[in-house]
């Protein structure tokens, strides 16, 4: 009964996500009306604060990591993430992230300001949901989609070429790996996208376009689409 009333106390006095800006590792990078988004990094054996997600939210790992998931009012799991890991949670929780390993823990965060609302409303219809498409030397997959939200992997080899398509609504991108694209935009001229790994950038949609990776390393990104 004891460790309850601790559990509950640690509940209680938790910060939310936006709270815990430059503490600890997450640092704001990006804020729009669809998402909040931080970049996460946790030093060799160190841990977060206790933080509570008010909403759901995807997390994208940045290097292979193995971390141990301490939920408030649950027994801690240890989880071994693969690099560009990337992995659905429902919010309304306060938990620790201890990194158990000799290497940084690294991850974005995206918050899925929308969640709510997508809840009440009907789902937005999709092309497709999920699926592994194989492309002129790389591939696109299709992950899952949530809260109206559709998360999808996108790996080009150096020439890979990812065919024309349209965004209906705005997409956040999430660089893995460094990025030297080429995108051909329907009605204007070619434009580069070059992004470390670890960055972000906002897209405001509505447009149709092919993407090259004119770089001379393979490409690894992770694109959350709305609509």
């Amino acid at each position: 009964m004891a460790v309850g009333r601790i559990e509950v106390e640690h509940y209680r006095r938790s910060f939310c996500l936006e709270c815990v800006h430059g503490k600890l590792g997450h640092h704001l990078a990006l804020e729009n009306k669809y998402v909040r988004v931080f970049k996460v990094e946790v030093a060799p054996h160190a841990a977060t604060l206790m933080h509570r997600h008010r909403h759901d939210y995807i997390c994208v790992t940045l290097g292979a990591a193995h971390v141990e998931n301490d939920v408030a009012g649950k027994p801690p799991v240890r989880i071994t993430l693969q690099d560009g890991e990337t992995r659905f949670l429902p919010g309304n929780f306060a938990h620790i992230a201890k990194n158990l390993s000799d290497q940084p823990f690294r991850n974005i965060t995206i918050e899925l300001l929308q969640d709510e609302k997508a809840r009440r409303s009907p789902p937005p219809k999709w092309d497709e949901e999920r699926g592994l498409h194989i492309l002129n030397g790389g591939t696109e997959d299709n992950l899952f989609v949530k809260d109206g939200a559709r998360a999808s992997e996108l790996q080009l080899q150096p020439g890979g070429v990812l065919p024309k398509h349209h965004h209906a609504g705005p997409y956040l991108v999430v660089a893995v790996t460094d990025l030297d694209l080429r995108s051909d935009i329907e009605g204007a001229a070619p434009s580069q996208v070059r992004l470390k790994a670890g960055d972000v950038a906002w897209e405001k949609g509505s447009l149709t376009h092919a993407l090259t990776n004119i770089g001379r390393q393979n490409a690894k990104l992770i694109t959350v689409e709305f609509q």
